[in-house]
């Protein structure tokens, strides 16, 4: 077991479901888990978690990424973005886990888990992808390391920003124009996922290995949209947009405040299936079976994510005091 671990993004969605099994799994309280955040805000919800020490730090600045390393058993690395400018994906997906190789190598600290996305190839045409592709690289081709790449679909789960997306746009309009309609997706839970960064920690043989993280039915985006409209109570009509005019309309959401819902991106990389291609392992090989969306996606939307579901924890907490 590795008993010293720093994982970055720790403060995500999936970040946060994978510290809550760490802790739950933890406990004797011999695991030190040290979540690196550019904020401290952005990790309060993790504060009642045993075990759990939060840190802020500038991973882009290699004096605090080497000491944050330094004799560390295994890193996770789940930090991602979906929407950007070329520089962006660059930065976090490709430049960040080059820095991270150095700092590991030259610190001692040999296992590293690196959460890549499926459909990453560096001949993709999205940005996204392309740079996913780099961020594997330049970890897996490092001598030195022992490097274990998951590739997920996306990732639904209470509090997911995808199936309760959708779900709170049908909540406000009388239809749903969708780009993208036809679009192949196959959703991973989210607890499933994290219970495949737990099993490969566990397992030194997936070093070197790339594994895709899929559930098992593939949908389309449309299915998508009206599971979520349905589950929610709020079923409306989807109106799949031709590329004439899903390509204007991303476009002109790329510029909306608060971060874009779509962008021209996020169309190019849903040209490429995003399903597992079954010549890689998968969530099986690790003695996983994926979790079909239809037992979870009823009961999940509205759940509050991640602090609804570490509020026990605080209970508990408070509770010792």
């Amino acid at each position: 077991m590795n008993n010293n671990l720093l994982i970055l993004g720790g403060s995500g969605f999936i970040g946060s479901a994978l510290c809550e099994k760490l802790v739950r799994r933890n406990r004797g309280g011999n695991e030190r888990i040290t979540v690196a955040s550019r904020r401290l805000s952005h990790a309060r919800h993790l504060q009642p978690l045993p075990t759990v020490e939060i840190v802020e730090a500038d991973l882009y600045d290699d004096d605090q990424l080497a000491r944050l390393v330094a004799g560390r058993d295994a890193v996770v690395n789940l930090i991602g973005i979906l929407h950007g400018r070329e520089q962006d994906f660059e930065r976090v997906h490709a430049e960040l886990p080059r820095r991270l190789a150095l700092a590991c190598l030259a610190a001692g600290t040999r296992r590293v888990i690196h959460l890549s996305a499926l459909g990453a190839d560096a001949q993709a045409p999205s940005m996204y992808l392309r740079s996913k592709a780099a961020g594997e690289a330049a970890l897996l081709q490092q001598p030195g390391l022992a490097v274990t790449c998951l590739r997920p679909s996306v990732v639904f789960g209470a509090g997911d920003r995808f199936i309760n997306l959708f779900a709170t746009l049908q909540a406000f309009a009388p239809l749903v124009p969708l780009a993208g309609a036809a679009a192949r997706f196959q959703p991973v839970w989210v607890e499933d996922l994290a219970e495949a960064i737990l099993c490969v920690l566990d397992d030194p043989a997936t070093a070197g290995q790339t594994l895709e993280c899929a559930g098992p039915r593939v949908y389309t985006l449309a299915e998508l949209v009206r599971l979520a409209g349905c589950w929610s109570g709020h079923r409306r009509w989807v109106w799949p947009l031709p590329s004439a005019l899903a390509w204007p309309m991303a476009w002109c959401m790329e510029w909306m405040p608060g971060g874009p819902l779509m962008s021209r991106d996020n169309l190019l990389s849903m040209e490429v299936p995003n399903v597992a291609s079954g010549h890689r392992p998968g969530l099986e090989s690790l003695g996983i079976t994926p979790t079909p969306l239809e037992a979870i996606g009823p009961g999940m939307l509205g759940g509050g994510g991640e602090l609804a579901r570490l509020d026990r924890w605080r209970a508990q907490v408070h509770a010792s005091r």
